[in-house]
């Protein structure tokens, strides 16, 4: 029998993550380091001892909808598959909303918790979709004052026990409105009793087995548009685990995220509760976007870094043209690229969990919450895109292998194009971050704190710094002649990419002068070099940098 190639393996996540365990180092007390490292080591060796062999076995198997039994009764039962019937046990033993809430924590809460999140998601087989809106949900009915529901829910949705443990759905997206949620045709009617019921056809609900959602219907009366829009809460099935007053008409049969179970639902008089006022839901839904917009950038990340990991075992495994792949020159160079711009994304989102939890606990002036509330939509536009181009890149590293089905490599490129799509596409985000920048003061928190940011680097890094001052210049300029023109929406793309990368770049040399300092580690360093290589400008696209700056020290 010929030669047969050896596949990768994937060992522990988090031992073979230098950036992750880096950053957390520098970022966290260094007691609560020392408990998140615990944490983490246990749930990445579940991940490569079980959950990685598991999805492999499980390729092929999806949930299914059973919607009569087998006397014709309508039952709309969900079968899941195996992996996803382990996953509360698992999300709640690791805390994967609870960490979030978990007051001793302090600000640093929603760091650990989010850390923890992106070390899970890529094993979890998009479990970690109904766990973000769960945590969106938690935080809306916080905010939202209702303390009934509050007493209600809340409790369930941060539990640690799985017994005990609810998921929320988000039900938003009709035919007539996906991001313009103005379209939304569902109604809100009370019954001769007082109670609320929905009436109306949910498209897209990717957590239909859920024991709550939260939902977004019009009052009879109510205005036309967003303003007239109220949330409400709802409680899908009955004690006996029946449906009331919903019906299932199938599941999606979707590009990707395969194993979630996305449904079509109709509303047929469903009971509900009104959450706060009978109009403004929209804007009492925020926190759940808030919230699964960050979920979105680290799920992204998550498989960003399945694909890295799994190629760079590759390289050591493949022989090619007398030598192992990852010792040629062009691979290292390429996949030192791919690694730069995860290094970049990661960054990114981690300072954003950071501004999150810290916002939570009333720690920041009002110049950080104006930046948290810019770089929510551009993180998850960021690490979306990066993630479907980084993982398009490591697909192609495996050669034809990556193009075969049975190596469960192309899911992880099927998968991640649905990063750009939930929770606003590109555009959307886009003009949501232009709406925050045309705010007071939003330019002078960008400027603060990217001269904060790269203020804390050394002289080496005087030329790097100057590229994020220049970005910072250009965009600045190209968003005021934008608007003075009448032009800002149609340059909105461009503006938001270029302040992310910008700060992409600002965070790269911040964690590389600590990481040379605290470390003695070049790599960080020469990954800002080459990510600044990349490009940062994206009004000037960014070619015609320095190629003194591109370094060959980045490989991990």
């Amino acid at each position: 029998m010929g030669f047969t190639q050896s596949p990768p393996e994937l060992a522990n996540p988090y031992l073979t993550d230098r950036v992750l365990q880096s950053v957390m180092r520098r970022s966290l007390p260094h007691a609560l380091f020392e408990h998140f490292h615990e944490e983490a080591y246990d749930l990445g060796q579940i991940i490569a001892d079980e959950l990685y062999p598991q999805q492999l076995a499980e390729r092929l198997i999806e949930p299914r909808h059973i919607p009569f039994d087998a006397w014709g009764r309508r039952i709309d039962l969900i079968e899941l598959t195996p992996l996803w019937q382990r996953m509360p046990a698992l999300a709640a033993r690791f805390g994967l909303v609870w960490h979030g809430y978990d007051q001793n924590k302090a600000a640093y809460a929603r760091l650990f918790q989010f850390a923890m999140v992106y070390l899970a998601t890529a094993a979890t087989d998009f479990y970690a979709c109904p766990l973000a809106m769960t945590d969106g949900a938690a935080r809306a009915l916080i905010e939202s004052g209702n303390e009934t529901l509050v007493r209600r829910a809340v409790p369930h949705l941060t539990s640690r026990d799985a017994a005990t443990l609810w998921t929320s759905g988000q039900w938003m997206t009709e035919t007539s409105g996906g991001s313009d949620v103005g379209g939304t045709e569902t109604r809100a009617v009370r019954d001769a009793n007082g109670q609320w019921r929905a009436f109306g056809r949910k498209w897209f609900t990717s957590a239909a087995t859920s024991e709550m959602a939260l939902l977004l219907a019009r009052p009879d009366g109510a205005a036309q548009g967003t303003e007239g829009l109220a949330l409400f809460y709802c409680e899908p099935r009955d004690r006996g685990g029946r449906l009331q007053n919903i019906v299932i008409d199938r599941l999606k049969d979707k590009l990707g995220s395969r194993k979630l179970p996305t449904a079509e639902l109709r509303l047929d008089g469903a009971p509900i509760e009104l959450v706060g006022e009978e109009r403004r839901g929209v804007r009492m839904i925020a926190p759940v976007l808030n919230q699964t917009r960050l979920w979105n950038s680290f799920a992204a990340l998550s498989f960003f870094r399945r694909g890295l990991q799994l190629l760079r075992d590759y390289g050591n495994r493949r022989q090619v043209f007398g030598r192992l792949l990852g010792a040629h020159p062009l691979q290292q160079q390429t996949l030192a690229g791919v690694q730069a711009e995860f290094e970049g994304g990661l960054h990114l989102a981690l300072y954003v969990a950071e501004l999150l939890g810290k916002s939570e606990h009333g720690a920041l002036d009002d110049r950080h919450r104006l930046l948290l509330r810019l770089l929510i939509p551009i993180t998850k536009l960021l690490t979306a895109r990066q993630a479907v181009a980084g993982l398009s890149e490591i697909v192609e590293g495996f050669g034809g292998a990556g193009y075969i089905e049975d190596t469960g490599l192309p899911t992880l490129l099927r998968d991640a194009q649905v990063f750009s799509i939930w929770e606003g596409t590109t555009n959307v985000l886009s003009l949501d971050a232009l709406k925050v920048l045309a705010l007071d003061g939003t330019w002078d928190a960008i400027h603060g704190a990217l001269m904060a940011l790269t203020g804390q680097a050394g002289s080496e890094t005087e030329a790097l710094s100057a590229l994020v001052r220049e970005a910072e210049r250009s965009v600045h300029a190209a968003h005021r002649s934008a608007v003075d023109q009448g032009r800002g929406e149609a340059l909105a793309r461009n503006i938001a990419i270029t302040l992310g990368r910008t700060f992409e770049l600002a965070l790269l040399i911040r964690h590389a002068a600590w990481s040379e300092r605290a470390e003695g580690d070049r790599r960080p360093m020469a990954a800002a070099r080459r990510f600044a290589i990349h490009g940062v400008d994206r009004m000037q696209v960014g070619e015609d940098l320095d190629s003194r700056l591109l370094a060959t020290d980045d490989l991990e």
